[in-house]
């Protein structure tokens, strides 16, 4: 629970400051929890670079800004430390509900749909989620998130949620052993974990998400209010170009990776060939790939819309992880916490430029 004086401790030092310019271009700082810029984030990186120019044609390039947690990062884009970051409804909506004035919106849901999995060995005889009751499920330590997400899934399913076996099981090849060991009978994790899973030999069979639980974002890039009247055009520009650069990540990855690895080249590993790098991070980033723009099936095609009615399933999973049965009362309207109002203006580009440049892009 963040409280008034973890809140204060977390701003001390944070400074309001304008957006930063540098030359005829905007330095939009966006704030970075993972302490180092990671090839995860070429959906955002990759249009920096001068051959795409996604961010330069709005007049624009990103900085990104170390932090130490997600939670520093919120705050420091409340404070003016940072202009952007990803906001995470697991820490943004306590903390809204805490203190209403911290003055941070939803712009941009740039994970439209949800990141967590369930994951079996591919020879288990559990062929869906509702096969799941009373089994031992792996979770990566007994504090994870994941034991709520699949309560909720089972829920929507209505099935018991009682007798459930939650068993730390850690990540990456331990986590994968015991699935495969049958010490666990399934995984619940997020989608690049068990990537990681993957890449490092153990196959994985995906099982289906509850529908309305698979429609649930996951992800979203906030700014403060006050810029939505003072800087429009930077908020709209800097979320254009994120659109253009997720499309031709999910069009093209492996040039995506490259054209991350040329702008940041202390990101990428040097133990292994960049042949097995590249073919590791592919593996990693599958499903958050498909996940990074919209489907077909989407009732709002535009790139980065949320809803009302999102939002409202968003704040019941995380009153229900949370243990804050509350939340929807304090956070009231969702349009307290999120708005479409940018949207149209985000989308005025063309998609299928995009897309066709990423198929025809050579490094």
């Amino acid at each position: 629970m963040i409280d008034r004086r973890f809140f204060n401790l977390a701003l001390g030092g944070l400074l309001s400051v304008p957006f930063a310019h540098a030359q005829s271009r905007r330095i939009v700082k966006v704030a970075n929890p993972n302490s180092t810029v990671d090839v995860s984030q070429a959906f955002v990186t990759c249009g920096r670079d001068p051959r795409l120019k996604f961010y330069e044609s709005e007049g624009l390039d990103i900085e990104y800004v170390n932090m130490s947690s997600q939670t520093q990062a919120m705050l420091s884009i409340a404070t003016g430390q940072a202009d952007t970051g990803a906001l995470v409804p697991a820490l943004f909506l306590p903390a809204i509900a805490k203190e209403p004035g911290l003055g941070l919106l939803a712009i941009y849901n740039w994970l439209p749909r949800n990141a967590n999995v369930v994951v079996v060995d591919p020879d288990s005889p559990v062929r869906a989620i509702s096969d799941l009751a009373g089994k031992r499920i792996g979770i990566r330590n007994q504090g994870d998130g994941g034991i709520a997400q699949l309560q909720l899934m089972l829920t929507e399913l209505g099935v018991s949620t009682q007798n459930i076996d939650f068993i730390a099981v850690g990540d990456g090849g331990l986590a994968g052993s015991a699935l495969k060991q049958k010490k666990v009978d399934a995984l619940v994790t997020y989608d690049t974990a068990a990537g990681r899973i993957e890449a490092v030999g153990f196959p994985l069979r995906y099982l289906p998400l509850p529908p309305q639980y698979e429609k649930l974002p996951a992800g979203w890039f906030g700014f403060r209010k006050k810029d939505l009247k003072d800087d429009r055009k930077t908020v709209v520009g800097f979320c254009r170009g994120m659109a253009k650069s997720s499309l031709f990540a999910t069009t093209n990855l492996a040039a995506a990776l490259d054209l991350h690895w040329s702008l940041y080249p202390e990101s990428k590993p040097k133990s292994t060939s960049p042949e097995a790098v590249r073919k590791e991070m592919k593996t990693i980033l599958a499903q958050r790939r498909i996940n990074w723009v919209r489907r077909p099936d989407d009732p709002d095609p535009r790139m980065g819309a949320s809803s009302a009615g999102q939002w409202r399933g968003t704040i019941a999973s995380v009153a229900k992880s949370s243990g804050n049965p509350l939340l929807p009362q304090q956070i009231g309207d969702p349009a307290n916490i999120f708005t479409n109002e940018l949207i149209d203006e985000i989308n005025d580009f063309d998609k299928a430029a995009v897309v066709r440049q990423a198929k025809s892009f050579k490094a």
